[in-house]
């Protein structure tokens, strides 16, 4: 068996699909070469010790998929997309593992039958027609009985009947694998702020990000995780702050904080590891306290649907929070994925 990861997230969803016993006895991960920093989550996650059967590599992104099964972790990749509709056959068996909130986008998509296009990508005809191709392949793929959705989230009973009317099963896992690695160093600060992207995007006004952070660390002593793709300029204002450790950008934050301890906290703006968290550490006495976003923070660049989203977003964090084994609802899970 085959996975394609091309996120940090990925790559760690698609070790625990294979430690969980979802994706076979032998697995061979794939990260794509072309991603920044991909090659260094591998090696972290190479550190914790692989599970048996199971390796990972980095590779160029595929243009071919093989025949029996493949583990993906981005169905709305052109790369995949292409591969799947190139394919004379499609591949017998299809997981699609954890990236963010794309599972909960993928599972609207596909109940509603609408093309696999990411959520702002340009509304091109040729960019909507492969992903309606993408659709029609998996959808049939998912009537042989061969698509399989595997995630951390539990997803909501009402969801689960409704994509087994479509032939899709839900395997779930809780990070099983990474919770039984040997216990990492972790922050000794009571908070940990996540750092976030839509700053450095230039969605969200800096001054007001950096004042946010600053205003947590009013509260106590905080360790401030940048996000991978962060403002270089933001972490510097924050090293001159009061009371706020800046950390390097470095392995997926699953990795880093596993090691929180029962009483300290995780702060963050709404985010697939805001959801990740919680169902990592809250049973664990961890609290992960999702943040909204204020309308003041954003920018001119954040657009409306994207500013939906993440209010979806920050909505189902704080759901994880108070109940971390119940998933949202199917009102829910549409919200967040249109």
């Amino acid at each position: 068996m085959t996975a394609f990861v091309e996120s940090p997230l990925q790559l760690l969803s698609a070790v625990e699909a294979h430690a969980a016993g979802h994706a076979g006895a032998r697995t061979r991960v794939l990260a794509r070469a072309d991603v920044p920093a991909l090659s260094g989550d591998v090696d972290a996650v190479r550190a914790l010790g692989l599970p048996p059967g199971l390796d990972v590599d980095v590779a160029p992104a595929p243009r071919r998929l093989p025949h029996d099964v493949v583990v993906v972790g981005d169905p709305f990749a052109g790369a995949f997309q292409s591969a799947l509709v190139r394919a004379l056959r499609p591949p017998q068996r299809i997981i699609v593992v954890d990236d963010g909130l794309g599972i909960l986008d993928l599972a609207h998509r596909l109940t509603s039958g609408s093309s696999l296009v990411r959520i702002g990508a340009p509304p091109g005809s040729l960019r909507f027609g492969l992903g309606a191709l993408a659709a029609l392949r998996m959808r049939r793929v998912a009537e042989d009985g061969g698509l399989s959705l595997c995630t951390a989230l539990p997803l909501d009973p009402d969801l689960r009947a409704w994509l087994r009317l479509l032939g899709i099963d839900v395997l779930e896992h809780a990070f099983g694998w990474l919770r039984g690695r040997p216990a990492a160093d972790a922050p000794a600060e009571p908070t940990v702020v996540l750092g976030s992207a839509l700053a450095a995007d230039g969605l969200l006004h800096p001054d007001r990000y950096v004042a946010w952070v600053r205003g947590v660390a009013a509260d106590g002593p905080v360790r401030y995780v940048p996000h991978r793709r962060h403002d270089p300029r933001i972490s510097a204002l924050l090293e001159q702050a009061p009371g706020i450790e800046v950390d390097a950008p470095g392995a997926p934050v699953e990795l880093r904080l596993r090691g929180l301890r029962p009483g300290q906290r995780v702060v963050t703006l709404p985010s697939a590891a805001a959801l990740t968290l919680s169902r990592l550490l809250v049973p664990r006495g961890v609290a992960v306290v999702p943040h909204a976003v204020p309308d003041a923070w954003w920018t001119d660049r954040a657009t409306p649907e994207l500013r939906h989203r993440l209010r979806a977003a920050h909505e189902l964090a704080t759901l994880a929070m108070a109940s971390p084994v119940v998933g949202p609802s199917v009102r829910e899970v549409r919200a967040a994925a249109s």
